[in-house]
């Protein structure tokens, strides 16, 4: 299986952007589905139907993201035993990760009825919005073995350095499901159950094509002895890894759903506004999200190397790209927002409630950029504990500053001004960290890569 991986190097310019450029093809492709879901019930006219497909997205977000590990720590730690030229672990973390995928999908599945009551609960939405998000829940839980087998497919290939077939998977899946979704709801006038229908059909073929490309890769994980997935050691990092992902997941998550639900509660035109901006950012943040992957690819190889310099520099030039792109989508959004907002909706009073809050919405890329690109270094090195802690750190600061903004009666814009300090303590705190983790990783000092990039 040697042909299959890309051996580790020294990080330069060009290599960043082979990683990151195909994956924020891909990742581009992701918030267009929230886009053409949006814009196809958008085009109904009807506020409390946008407002159904913004929170379902939003639950199902909360949902599979709090799972998200399997993708990360795939990723973080196949890298890893790609620089140790360890062949025969890249089989056995992928086949641990499709079968967790697999079994926590069918539980999330037997467990939908009282997921539905909570989020329905949390949601804050009027009676009319729950109607509809019903109908989109039951049917769109079906997705949830697929899509999480689905993430341990794309973190073993991104892991090997392969983000070219991570594009490939990436764009299958969501041109089925784009595709899928213009067909059933309007060519069939399903409505949201077809919405929900799409997103299954595209998440079953995605597993399908996955597989077939991890065997033309010479992996077989389902040939990997049951012997070697109950190893000890193996199985204790494992789960430790994943157990501080999905706790820096779930924080993250419960960051997003107390903006959703804030929102919510001031009416179904801020509601379905808040959610037009949210797919705007969504197309932002994804653009940063390959420089994200690069750095989980580039620092976890040379962690598994015992590479330092390569760590650094590799830490050094995935931030720079991801802050100078942070600003330019940043900026591309305070001019073209006008036209997004009034291509998703036809609703008169929620294009000018969105138009009131767009550059918030704006500067949120930038504020997040930072965070992106040390969540790739910190993944690739597997610093999933800080990872965590400092994530907790940001939600209590952005917690207060909710309550602050409550207090002071802030409404919406208070809302978002939290949002963007909440993305930007994440940043700051894990820029104050990486000095004392890269020295405990190496040992050996280890400068900021802040200070490399200025």
């Amino acid at each position: 299986m040697t042909h299959a991986l890309v051996s580790p190097g020294r990080p330069t310019h060009r290599r960043v952007l082979a990683l990151a450029l195909p994956m924020t093809l891909a990742n581009v492709t992701t918030p267009m589905l929230g886009f053409v879901g949006a814009a196809v019930i958008g085009r109904l006219g009807d506020a409390a139907l946008l407002g159904a497909v913004a929170l379902g997205a939003v639950i199902f977000d909360a949902i599979f993201w709090s799972f998200g590990t399997l993708r990360m720590a795939t990723a973080g730690l196949t890298a890893q035993a790609v620089g140790a030229r360890d062949d025969a672990e890249v089989d056995r973390i992928l086949a641990r990760t499709l079968a967790a995928g697999g079994l926590i999908g069918l539980i999330l599945m037997a467990l939908q009825w009282p997921l539905a009551q909570v989020a329905f609960a949390i949601s804050g939405a009027s009676d009319t919005v729950v109607a509809g998000l019903a109908v989109y829940f039951h049917i769109r839980i079906l997705s949830a073995p697929f899509v999480l087998a689905n993430y341990g497919v794309l973190g073993s290939v991104l892991g090997r350095g392969r983000t070219d077939l991570g594009l490939l998977l990436q764009v299958a899946i969501n041109l089925a499901n784009i595709a899928l979704t213009l067909v059933l709801v309007l060519g069939f006038g399903l409505g949201l159950m077809g919405a929900a229908l799409a997103t299954v059909c595209a998440e079953a073929t995605g597993l399908g094509l996955g597989l077939v490309v991890l065997a033309r890769l010479g992996s077989k994980p389902f040939r990997v002895p049951v012997r070697d997935l109950r190893d000890a050691a193996a199985l204790r990092r494992t789960l430790s890894v994943n157990i501080d992902v999905i706790l820096r997941t779930l924080a993250l998550i419960t960051g997003i759903v107390l903006f959703s639900a804030l929102g919510a509660r001031q009416g179904d035109v801020v509601l379905a506004a808040n959610s037009v901006l949210w797919n705007l950012f969504l197309i932002g943040g994804f653009f940063l999200d390959g420089f994200a992957t690069a750095a989980e690819t580039l620092c976890g190889q040379a962690v598994g190397a015992r590479d330092a310099a390569a760590f650094r520099g590799a830490a050094s030039l995935c931030l720079r790209w991801c802050l100078g792109f942070g600003l330019a989508v940043s900026l591309l959004s305070l001019a073209g927002g006008h036209g997004f907002i009034d291509f998703v909706t036809t609703s008169g009073p929620v294009r000018e409630t969105a138009r009131a809050y767009l550059l918030f919405a704006a500067l949120a890329p930038l504020a997040a950029a930072a965070p992106f690109a040390f969540d790739g270094i910190y993944i690739g090195a597997t610093w999933t504990r800080a990872m965590r802690d400092l994530m907790l750190c940001a939600l209590a600061a952005y917690c207060a500053m909710l309550a602050i903004v409550q207090v002071l009666g802030l409404g919406n814009t208070g809302l978002w001004l939290a949002f963007v300090v909440f993305l930007g303590a994440r940043g700051l705190g894990q820029a104050i960290a990486f000095p004392a983790l890269a020295r405990r990783t190496f040992g050996e000092g280890s400068a900021s890569p802040l200070e490399r990039a200025a």
